[in-house]
């Protein structure tokens, strides 16, 4: 990775800050809408900052633009995360956000298709993501179209057959630019993933598949943003991202609590957390 790829001390401050700010909104939409999934929505944001704010080739004014990079949310119980990315990046208004899960609006509790601009698939079932995203690869290749495919998958999702059959496909076809990201929070629904399945030796998994695999900070945008700029990496394969990251990221009384992946947040749950983000 070359040094001109890496992010100036002041742009991954700036990131953060933006970070912070989408985390204060996913805090709003939940309290507002009476939704669960919170904690798991904050532990993906710093890498749907990166990639959307550093990485992805895509014109907010033009989402449908058959040139784009394409990003797969796979892991959609946690949409309001992409949601208020989407929002900050100018994909549709931020007030749209305050309509979140409510009846008449375009941003429901799991994304539908085209359900919003930027939202390039119904996810919410997982373990299609991926498929799906190697899909649009393979036809980018055919039609001689250069976008890239990146897919964010949660650990617990990885316990479906299908997201390694998928991974046995891109590394078979050599699919070099598409990369899949883990938000790898070690939780799932009920349990610690490695207590659910077998998860480790996680990224020698993929490395067997037939990916270039890397581990890192998920929540550290000044790694995960040149990672995700360089694709392809030369290296002819796939790249897969572990991402290590904090379930609740952000708010202390929700880190690394699967409580929070059910419970909904009362009022002095939101401003409390609003204050440790620096947003009241």
């Amino acid at each position: 990775m070359s040094a001109s790829s890496q992010l100036s001390q002041q742009r991954v401050t700036e990131l953060n800050n933006l970070a912070r700010k989408i985390r204060g909104e996913v805090l709003k939409m939940s309290f507002t809408a009476g939704t669960p999934h919170l904690a798991s929505s904050l532990s993906p944001v710093d890498i749907l900052v990166a990639a959307y704010f550093e990485a992805l080739q895509i014109d907010p004014k033009k989402p449908s633009d058959s040139g784009r990079d394409r990003f797969i949310f796979s892991k959609g119980h946690a949409v309001p995360a992409l949601y208020a990315t989407l929002a900050m990046k100018g994909f549709f208004p931020e007030s749209d956000l305050a309509t979140f899960c409510k009846e008449g609006g375009h941003l429901p509790e799991q994304p539908s298709p085209k359900c919003a601009p930027g939202v390039e698939l119904a996810t919410g079932s997982l373990g299609h993501g991926l498929s799906v995203g190697l899909g649009m690869a393979l036809a980018g290749r055919i039609s001689g179209l250069p976008y890239r495919v990146y897919a964010l998958l949660s650990d617990g999702e990885c316990n479906e057959g299908s997201v390694w059959e998928a991974a046995m496909f891109a590394g078979g076809r050599k699919l070099d630019r598409v990369a899949v990201i883990v938000d790898f929070n070690k939780w799932q629904a009920t349990d610690r993933s490695e207590e659910v399945m077998a998860i480790q030796p996680f990224r020698k998994k993929w490395e067997t598949f037939g990916w270039t695999a890397h581990e890192v900070d998920g929540h550290d945008i000044g790694t995960l943003a040149p990672l995700l700029k360089n694709l392809p990496d030369g290296s002819g394969k796939p790249v897969a991202i572990i991402a290590n990251t904090v379930k609740g990221k952000g708010v202390s009384f929700m880190e690394d609590d699967n409580n929070w992946h059910y419970q909904v947040p009362k009022k002095e749950h939101l401003d409390k957390g609003l204050k440790e983000l620096g947003l009241t």
